[in-house]
């Protein structure tokens, strides 16, 4: 769920400390159990169980009572992934959509000051400026729109970040230079802008 490529049977295997045999028969098991055809779960079990000792014949039913799951383990590209069950895009969807109007954090506030006031910025900058890391919050504000790439540092090849005008939209503002001034925000640090000039000269 968390990484950006699917995991391989190998990589799997390696993390779990099993062999890769192991790893695949595992996998293959939990794809029929998302897909409905075994019972596998705990609260499961105990019905299985129960209705075993019961039934008269000793035989079970395989299982298949289990309804599919909301998503599905697929086998793609070389390796295995969640996705959601393509009947249900439209209800994901629907969440998805409305995530996009959420508020955003403070810390994701925070990540966009500081883009929009240094823009074109790197991750790694506004990291620093930050003092946290910043992927995560980066990704999200990609996401929403709110900032895009913006090329990248001729010396340190980064990924430099710019808001978007869709950022401008929503502040209701023309430009950048529309952005409120930080010097009066700013005590004692009248003097800042000619000690950046002076830097870099």
């Amino acid at each position: 769920m968390v990484i950006d490529e699917p995991a391989t049977a190998a990589a799997l295997a390696a993390g779990l400390n099993l062999t890769v045999d192991v790893v695949e028969t595992l996998l293959a098991e939990l794809q029929r159990e998302y897909n409905g055809y075994t019972v596998n779960a705990p609260d499961a079990d105990v019905a299985s169980q129960s209705r075993n000792n019961s039934s008269t014949n000793g035989g079970n039913n395989g299982g298949n009572n289990a309804a599919p799951r909301g998503f599905e383990l697929r086998n793609i590209a070389g390796g295995w992934r969640i996705y959601s069950r393509a009947e249900f895009a439209e209800i994901v969807g629907g969440f998805v959509l409305e995530g996009q109007t959420a508020r955003l954090t403070q810390a994701a506030l925070e990540t966009l000051a500081v883009i929009a006031y240094r823009q074109p910025v790197s991750r790694a900058r506004v990291s620093a400026i930050r003092g946290v890391n910043v992927d995560s919050v980066v990704r999200t504000l990609t996401q929403r729109g709110l900032i895009e790439d913006s090329g990248t540092d001729p010396e340190s090849g980064a990924i430099l970040y710019r808001t978007t005008s869709y950022f401008l939209e929503r502040m209701g503002i023309g430009s950048v230079a529309e952005l409120p001034q930080l010097s009066p925000h700013l005590p004692g640090l009248e003097g800042i802008e000619e000690y950046y000039d002076a830097g870099r000269m």
